[in-house]
């Protein structure tokens, strides 16, 4: 599948991804991305961001790939059973140990725990050893409950613009293989 064949549903995480962070130069520079708008991003409720994914999917008249980073990465794996067969994958950045009592802020243990049904679709993960929001060791397991390939950024933060991942290239290119294996 090629980016002009699918809608790219860009979900960001917990205060949204500024103007530099990697989701939002990949929504610029992909002309069928679109950004899953919430409207409080500063005090995100579940229920509210998972009708919000769904409703975007809902909306897509072309096959539709998820890309998550962090908050959003519970976020599109809660909204699953609701989406029908319109996803044909995710690829999912940063997933936050939400079950973790010591999370900051507190409330976004709302998000957790994490299903752990199978995927109905491909999916990649992208994890950091050292990801203040959650240890690979976290992702490892829920990439593997999912059913999703699991790739190791190595000492990369959270994959965000503080941890120096505004251009992401190496992600870029991740993204571009695992769209072309994926069937529309």
């Amino acid at each position: 599948m090629k980016a002009s064949d699918a809608d790219i549903l860009i979900i960001p995480g917990y205060t949204n991804s500024g103007p530099d962070h990697w989701q939002s130069r990949w929504e610029t520079k992909l002309s069928t991305a679109r950004r899953v708008e919430q409207a409080e991003w500063a005090k995100p409720v579940r229920e509210d961001w998972v009708a919000r994914v769904v409703e975007e999917v809902n909306k897509s008249t072309r096959p539709v790939v998820l890309v998550a980073h962090s908050l959003g990465v519970p976020t599109a794996i809660h909204a699953i059973p609701h989406l029908g067969d319109k996803v044909k994958g995710a690829f999912l950045v940063a997933p936050p140990d939400v079950a973790n009592p010591s999370i900051r802020p507190k409330h976004l243990m709302t998000f957790g725990p994490y299903p752990r049904d199978p995927l109905p679709f491909p999916a990649i993960t992208i994890a950091s050893r050292n990801d203040p929001f959650g240890t690979y060791e976290h992702a490892d397991d829920i990439a593997g409950a999912w059913g999703s390939l699991l790739i190791d950024a190595g000492e990369s933060g959270h994959i965000n613009t503080d941890s120096g991942h505004g251009p992401w290239p190496e992600g870029t290119m991740v993204f571009a293989q695992f769209l072309s294996r994926l069937q529309g």
